[in-house]
């Protein structure tokens, strides 16, 4: 039997003191419900202004991108003004690889360190980081000032990882996929009309897109430091930073420790690999293979933008209240294989309409698979290591980005049907690990 209370606990319960504590508790219940506050989380930033953030960061995406995308037309014209013609695409190639490696060793300790010291001194970095580049790009005067200008925003190329692990910390883990899908919409609509107007700004001066650029990428910064509150609460840092934090390969360590994460970072891996064989040599083998000129090859590069905008923004958030990411996520690189295996069968059946399909299913593939995949992997890990996970996951992307180039080209050289079937084959490879292997 429970034991009785005594008329001493009886009369103590009802004490003016402890009366008016339990009387203001209640207050302070009914305080913290009336602004939305998740006191057990530590989250001391109202709910109902994380979407605004959110939609802050959205717009920051699209300046970047449109900022990038503005000096992609450009970039053979400027290396062409320091290296033969015959040259230009070994000293473009030389320049990707440079900043992918200094990425790669950067990311990590990128992600750490906005892991200590919070996400918008790092974002804010980062983003000055590619002014710089920029800048340095458009003074030009010698070949080295453009690598050095790689170099540059490649050791502080943190924004990506940091934005990723910004969303994390503003978000319930269930709604993750879908903000990261915005964030690759926003990037798609950025990358739609920026070459275009860095064509035209280019016709009136080379270096004019590459000043633009920076332009915009500085008013990323400011709206960062102006608009973006802080998303990382001091009560979930990390407490120290060593050494050791700066080495990237121990940061892999740690990481593929975690056997959850492991799981979900190989058939990523693969992933990532199929889509870098597409979107490295595509416009090359429409070249080649169907001779198509610069007027054909765009109208296809604007149906990739679109559907990337579409599925990323609009079938993706539909589909996440109906099925789980996980199925998504399988559905996606489902559709990636089919759309590989057709760019196969049109080297036997040449046609406009197979290539159109293959892109739509490629396209509309990978919008569904890569926001799910990068919600699941925030969810693998606690707040205080998403930056130390998303900078690991854009190391990962850098070294595919130095890698798949080189090896995809002595594939394609000897036959390029091959290099298709390879993607078709890491697909295939990872819809098995990440279908059997990962829970929904």
């Amino acid at each position: 039997m429970p034991a009785s209370k005594s008329p001493l606990d009886e009369s103590a319960r009802r004490s003016p003191y402890n009366m008016k504590l339990h009387d203001a508790n209640l207050e302070l219940e009914n305080i913290t419900s009336d602004i939305n506050i998740d006191l057990s989380k530590g989250n001391s930033t109202p709910r109902n202004k994380s979407k605004k953030q959110l939609w802050i960061i959205i717009g920051i995406v699209v300046l970047n991108s449109i900022g990038m995308s503005i000096v992609l037309p450009l970039l053979p014209f400027i290396v062409g003004k320091y290296l033969p013609s015959g040259q230009v695409v070994v000293g473009m190639s030389a320049l990707m690889s440079v900043f992918a490696a200094c990425t790669f060793f950067a990311a990590p300790a990128l992600g750490v360190l906005s892991d200590r010291y919070g996400r918008k001194i790092i974002l804010i970095i980062s983003l000055l980081g590619s002014v710089i580049g920029y800048i340095l790009f458009g003074i030009g005067g010698a070949l080295w000032i453009l690598f050095l200008g790689r170099i540059v925003d490649g050791l502080t190329a943190g924004n990506i990882s940091t934005l990723f692990a910004y969303v994390s910390d503003s978000t319930e883990p269930k709604e993750r996929s879908k903000w990261f899908g915005f964030i690759g919409s926003a990037m798609g609509i950025g990358k739609l009309g920026g070459p275009a107007l860095g064509g035209l700004l280019g016709s009136i001066n080379i270096a004019l897109p590459f000043y633009v650029t920076a332009g915009l990428i500085f008013l990323s910064g400011l709206a960062v430091f102006f608009l973006l509150p802080e998303s990382l609460v001091a009560q979930k840092r990390i407490k120290q930073v060593t050494p050791a934090s700066f080495n990237a390969f121990s940061h892999f360590k740690d990481i593929f420790s975690l056997k959850a994460i492991r799981l979900l970072l190989i058939p990523g891996v693969f992933f990532y690999a199929g889509l870098g064989i597409f979107q490295f040599n595509f416009i090359l083998f429409l070249k080649d293979i169907y001779r198509w000129g610069p007027a054909f090859i765009g109208t296809m590069l604007t149906l990739v933008g679109v559907f990337d905008i579409t599925t990323r923004a609009l079938l993706l958030p539909w589909l996440l209240k109906r099925f789980n990411e996980k199925s998504i996520g399988i559905a996606g690189l489902t559709g990636m294989a089919i759309g590989l295996g057709l760019i196969v069968a049109s080297t036997l059946i040449p046609s406009v309409v197979i290539i159109s399909l293959a892109i739509i299913f490629i396209i509309s593939g990978s919008g569904l698979f890569e926001p799910t995949y990068n919600g699941k992997l925030s969810q693998s890990i606690d707040e205080t290591k998403q930056g130390k996970l998303q900078g690991v996951n854009q190391s990962l992307q850098s070294a595919n980005n130095v890698l798949i180039p080189l090896v995809a080209a002595v594939i394609y050289f000897y036959n390029p049907e091959m290099l298709y079937a390879t993607a078709v084959f890491m697909v295939l490879a990872a819809i098995m690990m990440y279908g059997k292997k990962f829970p929904g």
